[in-house]
């Protein structure tokens, strides 16, 4: 727009809001709850009527050469008496002026459900000369007078896909919608469409309306990533027809370029997911229309498509009856055990196995572990043990993985020895353990508090260069005892590089609850704070009921109503305890005044 003879080009937010002010059918009171809700207040309306004179301030803000000072005073009349008190209780800090004004009116960040935005955190923001400079490329455009709206960097493209996103969530009329789509001149990119629809994955009639917007517009044509994104959506929402329809209008002359291998393995897991088996057979069948082979790959991609959805019986078939089109190979029946396995289908599994032995296919390394697995998880260990023993002699070596199956599987049914008897097994024959295999040891090393073997592999992993994560520090923690274990472990932690998550701070604090010791608990909570890594609702609900346990009923209602206040949702278990102590204050309430009123009714009594 033109101000005081010179051009400004209005950030994304800024233009979206301009647009609605200029649709009639938009009300003041709508345009109003777009704002950021820390400009929010009991002057709600007034706002709505006077983004005219903020859109104007905005532009003397970019234009205007003043000091911060002498525009934070330009600009109170026009805000609120909140926003008026916090600028001039800011003035001394020009940073944070600078800052606070860029989230309000540059980027449009606001933190709440009307306004999907964030604040891109790499955003450099700086203060030259009374002027705020971004490197978000529209300001710097702004600054060389440019009228093109251009994208040059991943945080316009986020700022442009929000525009679009609130644009089409406000206009429900579809000529309203193209006229206020047409008016921000955008120039289309691939990334900018791709991140509009995928911010649309559950709303298909939005995301298709601006896709098909999208075709009428010059220098661009949608490309292969476009058109997938939108059949995945119109699959998901089940719109099977419109998918089919777009795929059937993709002109002839771009179907080589447009589709693709990833194409059709969304369309056939899209059919595949809604029971539509024949459909999906078809359109593999399809893939010589778009110039593409019918293939062993392509025929697998099919299978899993069906497999993954549970349709394993009828995969089977068509693998049978296509046995001359497509030769089998060990992947193409891996596929099918696997989806009789996953469907916890033992009996079925057992029968496509011994079908794998007898034909000339010789099972791989991802057969046995599928299969191993299978027996396993089915309680069948001893059949799973014998399996794993006859890989060795028949020289098809164990993964890492497989031996982790095996090993998990025996320490659950208490069978420990055994466990550390192919853990050894494993070193020996050059099968290396990761952090997998000894978490699953040390986890059941703990539970039956044999510490002196679960330190020993702890040295051991740090010998070995296998750095203990976050879960095997965990299993430590929770056999604990004392409270002095803790900082020994912690220091351990630290020297390995260990980085400390909330689930370990969470453990950390019911272990000291636990304990009662209210020293380390506050140390704990405060350190949480301090890291930006809680407290979280499972840090209060730990807390509430930690405390609950020792008696301290003011304490447990003052973090539950810190917890609510933050806009946290307890649990059902919460709200129930914080229900029962208020019933019972209550009762003692009542109790303690019938006793007044008895002891008043006695005196009286005594004194006649």
């Amino acid at each position: 727009m033109n101000f005081r003879g010179r051009k400004v080009l209005l950030s994304p937010s800024l233009l979206y809001y301009r647009s609605c002010l200029l649709d009639d059918k938009l009300s003041n009171r709508h345009m109003a709850c777009f704002l950021p809700p820390n400009l929010r207040s009991d002057t709600h309306e007034r706002l709505g009527h006077n983004w005219r004179g903020i859109e104007r301030d905005y532009c003397e803000f970019m234009v205007n050469k003043h000091s911060i000072r002498q525009k934070a005073s330009f600009l109170q009349p026009k805000f609120t008496s909140y926003s008026h008190e916090r600028f001039q209780h800011n003035l001394s800090r020009t940073e944070r002026v600078c800052c606070e004004f860029q989230n309000i009116i540059l980027t449009g960040y606001a933190p709440s459900r009307n306004f999907h935005a964030e604040r891109n955190p790499l955003a450099s923001t700086q203060y030259d000369g009374g002027c705020i400079n971004s490197r978000s490329c529209t300001e710097t455009q702004a600054m060389q007078g440019s009228d093109n709206l251009k994208r040059g960097s991943d945080t316009s493209t986020t700022e442009y896909a929000v525009m679009i996103q609130n644009l089409l969530k406000v206009h429900h009329d579809p000529i309203e919608l193209k006229s206020a789509l047409d008016q921000c001149r955008l120039l289309l990119t691939e990334d900018l469409v791709l991140e509009v629809l995928q911010r649309h994955q559950s709303d298909w009639s939005r995301a298709l309306f601006f896709f098909n917007w999208g075709f009428g517009q010059q220098d661009y044509s949608h490309g292969s990533r476009a058109y997938n994104e939108m059949l995945d959506i119109l699959g998901r929402m089940k719109r099977f027809e419109l998918m089919k329809k777009l795929v059937d209008g993709i002109p002839q002359e771009k179907r080589i370029s447009l589709v693709t291998d990833r194409t059709f393995a969304i369309l056939l897991n899209r059919y595949a997911s809604g029971h539509k088996v024949e459909e999906a057979i078809e359109m593999f069948y399809r893939r010589v229309e778009f110039g593409l082979k019918l293939d062993n790959t392509a025929f697998q991609t099919l299978l899993m498509s069906l497999c993954r959805y549970k349709h394993v019986e009828a995969a089977e078939s068509f693998f049978l009856l296509k046995q001359d089109e497509f030769p089998p190979d060990i992947k193409s029946r891996n596929i099918i055990l696997n989806g009789w396995c996953v469907l916890g289908n033992l009996r079925e599994a057992k029968r496509f196995w011994n079908d794998i032995i007898t034909s000339r296919c010789k099972p791989d390394l991802y057969t046995y572990g599928t299969f191993i697995n299978s027996l396993t998880k089915a309680g069948k260990l001893s059949r799973a043990v014998d399996l794993f023993s006859a890989m060795w002699k028949k020289g098809c070596a164990p993964d890492v993985a497989i031996c982790n199956c095996i090993i998990d599987a025996l320490c659950f049914k208490k069978r420990i020895p055994d466990a550390l008897t192919i853990f050894s097994e494993m070193n020996e024959r050059g099968c290396l353990p990761d952090v997998a295999t000894y978490n699953s040891l040390i986890k059941h090393l703990c539970n039956i508090r044999r510490m002196e073997k679960a330190y020993e592999l702890l040295d051991e992993m740090e010998q070995k260069g296998c750095i203990p994560n976050t879960r095997t520090y965990g299993y430590f923690f929770k056999s604990m005892k004392k409270p002095e274990e803790v900082p020994l472990m912690l220091e351990r932690m630290e020297r390995n590089g260990c980085r400390m998550m909330a689930d370990t701070y969470n453990l950390i604090l019911k272990l000291f609850i636990g304990w009662n010791d209210q020293e380390r608990v506050q140390s704990i909570w405060g350190e949480m704070e301090k890291n930006g890594m809680g407290p979280d609702q499972r840090s209060y609900t730990i807390m509430i009921h930690g405390l609950y346990s020792k008696g301290n009923m003011d304490e447990t209602l003052q973090y539950f109503n810190e917890m609510t206040s933050k806009g946290m949702t307890p649990e059902p278990r919460t709200r129930l305890l914080v229900k029962a102590i208020e019933l019972k204050r209550a009762e003692n309430a009542n109790a303690l005044s019938s006793n007044v009123e008895e002891k008043r009714k006695k005196k009286k009594k005594i004194a006649r």
